[in-house]
């Protein structure tokens, strides 16, 4: 049986839509302004004369680009932290949250506060930055994965998640078939905590993509800068090492610009593409383990 909307419900539809097409507007406009502009002559964009699509295409700022090794560098210095990063951090995370949840561990309280007063004091910058050049870590690819290897938060995630879904019973039965905590870590936690190491691995894979502030303060190589490092050479720097043949004037301003937003655009289309088949465990993660019963 069909029922028709009355008036007010109809309304509340209809403005319900006009905000969220108003909420779409101004979240996707900047990213097709900046496409556009990357896009545009830089006679053109130098008049700022693009409201949504670009007058005059050219692919002239991207072919000077693209011919800079060091962006290349960047790109796979990048995809390098983001593996072997989100790697690490996953496997700690769930060592880390097992152990939590199990019941009978007898630190299994004294761990929790440890790692929930770490959450809220941290040791400082500077006694980090010593710390790291006395490991040795200092100027190498580790000083970006090491001292973050795990998060606080994302244990006490996992740590709930297993407690809430993997009964106690489980545990006794693999016990009376002989199985250790490895065992039943690998064969029995894991593969039924594939949802929270999804969010997991999302979670930290968007975070060293994004992370800048570790390479500015322990990586003064620019061969191990990841490409938001790149992009702050480009941009907040206003770097013009890609334009070196084009001398001092105009013409090298005009290419500035234009190479800014098409940087911008190499840094931030890789994440546009993947977002909408991973949007999903985004809004897991943020329900995942938040209610136990």
């Amino acid at each position: 049986m069909k029922f028709k909307k009355s008036f007010g419900e109809k309304t509340t539809d209809i403005v319900i839509f006009l905000i969220m097409l108003f909420v779409i507007t101004i979240t996707l406009y900047p990213f097709i302004y900046v496409i556009g502009m990357s896009l545009n002559k830089n006679t053109l964009t130098s008049m700022d004369t693009i409201f949504i699509f670009p007058k005059d295409i050219s692919l002239h700022s991207y072919k000077t680009l693209f011919s800079d090794p060091l962006l290349w560098k960047a790109y796979y210095n990048t995809i390098w932290y983001v593996a072997v990063g989100t790697v690490i951090n996953v496997i700690m995370t769930m060592l880390g949250g097992y152990v939590l949840a199990q019941k009978r561990f007898f630190l299994r309280r004294k761990l929790n506060l440890f790692i929930i007063i770490t959450m809220y004091f941290g040791g400082g910058l500077i006694p980090t930055f010593m710390l790291i050049n006395k490991l040795g870590m200092y100027n190498t690819r580790w000083a970006l994965i090491i001292p973050g290897a795990v998060s606080a938060f994302y244990i006490i995630i996992a740590r709930t998640f297993i407690e809430s879904n993997i009964p106690e019973s489980l545990y006794e039965s693999a016990k009376i078939e002989g199985a250790n905590d490895i065992g039943i870590l690998i064969k029995i936690v894991i593969p039924l905590s594939m949802p929270i190491i999804a969010v997991l691995s999302i979670y930290y894979g968007v975070g060293h993509w994004n992370s800048y502030f570790g390479a500015m303060i322990y990586l003064p190589d620019r061969n191990l800068h990841p490409l938001q490092m790149y992009l702050i050479d480009i941009i907040v720097k206003n770097s013009s090492r890609v334009l070196e043949d084009l001398g001092i004037g105009v013409e090298r301003t005009l290419e500035m610009m234009q190479i800014k937003y098409a940087v911008i655009v190499v840094a931030i289309l890789p994440v546009l593409l993947i977002y909408p088949f991973v949007q999903k465990h985004f809004v897991k993660g943020v329900l995942i383990g938040a209610v136990k019963e």
